[in-house]
């Protein structure tokens, strides 16, 4: 039977916004050091995220609170996310993707295996033309995208929807995710999973590949 990576796109297959503050910065006209949220890379300092993470906010309402805390220092009121991920990401968004996202989507397909991506905002954060910028979602068999579905991870359905369009059993995947709630709904219909660590990448993505060789062998 062939098997399938499911990889969320924001944290796990691009870089996250924590982590090119100093690109943000550069493209907004901002000082070195303006940006301070930190999110996984210093929840301590950040309380939002904090908030996030113990489901007293949204992952959208987080992030919607960053967009107007940073439209602010530039004097701009921007209202829709693609125009915050636009201004602070630059023209390149292949300058952002994990190194070690394109050497595991290469591993998986050089093995046989399909690809899908499960986000609940891909198209929403970051455009309707973002896609075609980046030739390497051409490997992926299938994007399944909330900002069209309307079906948010953790609901089971979501996950249902990769299964079924893939014409895989959960069983057959593998579901990579950097927020832990969305693992629930993996493991609510039975789909192996790896919490993604996104101070750790390489790591993750060696535990995603193994998992995936290791129920391919069962």
């Amino acid at each position: 039977m062939s098997r399938a990576l499911v990889l969320d796109f924001g944290g796990v297959i691009s870089k996250t916004l924590f982590e090119t503050h100093a690109l943000s910065e550069a493209a907004l006209g901002l000082p070195p050091g303006t940006l301070t949220w930190r999110g996984p890379f210093d929840p301590a300092s950040d309380a939002p995220w904090r908030a996030m993470q113990a489901g007293e906010m949204t992952e959208r309402d987080y992030w919607a609170l960053r967009m107007r805390e940073t439209g602010a220092l530039v004097g701009e009121a921007w209202s829709e996310f693609p125009q915050f991920v636009g201004r602070v990401r630059g023209a390149d968004p292949a300058a952002v993707i994990r190194p070690e996202a394109l050497a595991a989507i290469a591993e998986a397909r050089a093995a046989g295996h399909r690809l899908a991506i499960l986000s609940n905002e891909l198209d929403l954060f970051y455009g309707a033309d973002f896609r075609a910028k980046l030739p390497f979602l051409a490997e992926f068999d299938l994007i399944v995208d909330a900002t069209h579905t309307g079906i948010l991870k953790p609901d089971r359905r979501a996950f249902l929807m990769v299964t079924e369009g893939l014409g895989l059993p959960p069983a057959a995947c593998v579901f990579v995710d950097d927020q832990a709630r969305n693992l629930k709904g993996a493991e609510s219909v039975g789909m192996p999973f790896v919490h993604f660590d996104v101070t750790k990448p390489g790591e993750s993505y060696a535990r995603a590949l193994a998992l995936l060789e290791q129920e391919t062998a069962r």
